[in-house]
Order: structure tokens, then sequence, then C-alpha cells
């Protein structure tokens, strides 16, 4: 895969103008934060509305992915979720075991699931076999005892250089504009997962931050 076609995912979506905005830059995902303790939190109904913004919605579904976050969240909340807000995908950010990855599935059969991983060290990298046979993608991100996610910390990616599993996966974990490139030479990921790293405060995207993360990307590495 080349650069170009990396995915690119903006987190943290809160705004109908900003997602709207972020979809027309060249995302090909937006994340929307559907766990309640988080500053980028948005409700059910809030998702639904920002979608009913994104360019293609007026003739269909959007033209970009659309990913809910859920942490520890139930069946019943998650599949809800999906069908008021439109979501294309789930990713799960908690502690959720492959059974329940499994179940999950057996509702959501056309639903893209996405497991996230925190990753503390090379070893914790091994967790990644127990969920390869029930998702169809997997997140690293950086691990911080307290927050779920969003924290702007970053992963040792040279302990990533090696780390090619059987399924796509993403790149998470204190991106910028002005690491992201330094992180792509030295892993090799299908995707890349931006939160803290484009933004002037929690759920509030700075929209240059956003333009220029994807001119720096033109100048990005052969990925695979």
């Amino acid at each position: 895969m080349q650069a170009t076609g990396l995915r690119v995912k903006i987190c943290g979506i809160t705004q109908p103008e900003q997602g709207q905005a972020i979809a027309q830059l060249g995302a090909t995902a937006l994340g929307f934060i559907c766990a309640p303790a988080s500053p980028r939190y948005v409700s059910p109904a809030h998702i639904a509305a920002i979608v009913a913004a994104l360019p293609g919605s007026a003739t269909g579904l959007p033209n970009v992915d659309r990913i809910g976050v859920f942490v520890n969240a139930s069946l019943e909340d998650i599949c809800q979720t999906v069908a008021i807000g439109q979501l294309s995908g789930v990713q799960l950010h908690g502690d959720e075991s492959p059974e329940f990855c499994d179940r999950l599935r057996q509702h959501l059969p056309a639903i893209e699931l996405i497991k996230a991983l925190r990753i503390r060290s090379a070893e914790a990298l091994k967790q990644a076999n127990a969920y390869i046979t029930w998702v169809d993608t997997l997140l690293l991100d950086a691990y911080d005892p307290k927050l779920p996610g969003g924290t702007g910390k970053t992963l040792d990616w040279s302990s990533l250089s090696q780390f090619e599993p059987p399924c796509p996966w993403f790149l998470a974990g204190g991106l910028t504009p002005d690491n992201v490139l330094d992180a792509l030479c030295q892993t090799q990921p299908h995707g890349i997962d931006l939160s803290s790293g484009v933004e002037h405060a929690p759920g509030d995207k700075n929209l240059p931050e956003v333009a220029r993360l994807f001119a720096t990307l033109q100048q990005a590495p052969l990925s695979r």
C-alpha cells in the first residue's frame, strides 16, 4: 500500500461543521467518542446530526467511515448507537474480551469491528493474537493508567517496526503533523488515528492543523 492509500481517522469529532470540513480535507474516517466519561463524548443523537452534515449524506450514506468509540459498553448500547448514529464501524477501547467481540460481530455482521490495544511494552503486543480472529482491524494506542485514549502520549515506534498482524491496523497515540512522518518511517500501519494532536481543546479540532497533516502526508514514504 502506498502512503496515499493510508487510512486517516480523525477522532473526537463533536461539531457538525468541523466533521464536514475534516471529511472534505481528506479524512477517510471520523471517530465519535461514545464513552460518557470522556470530555469528547457525543450522544447518539448528536452523532446523527454530525453525520447528516457530512458530504454525501443528502443522497445516501456519507463517503467517509463513521466510527463509534466505546469503552466497556453493553451490546445493547453499542447496537443502539450504531443504528441511531448511522455508524459504519465500532471501536472497542476498553477491556472487552475476544468473546465479547465475537458476540458483537454476530449482532452487527456488516459493521467494521476495531479493537484498540493500549501498549505498555513490546510484550503487550502479544495480546493482539487473541483478537485477530474476531475483529476486522486493530488499533495500537499508548497506555495511560487513568485515560483510555486521547492522552497525547506516543508509542515506542521502533518497537513496532516488525509488527505485521494478519489484519489491518491503525497507529494511534500522540500523533501530530510534526511527528507523523517519523512514525511512518518506523512502522507499517494501514492507517493512522489522531485526536489531541489536531485540537485546540478536547473536541474542538484545529482545522489548520488538520490541513497541515494532509499536506505533510503527501511527503510520506511508501508503505506496504
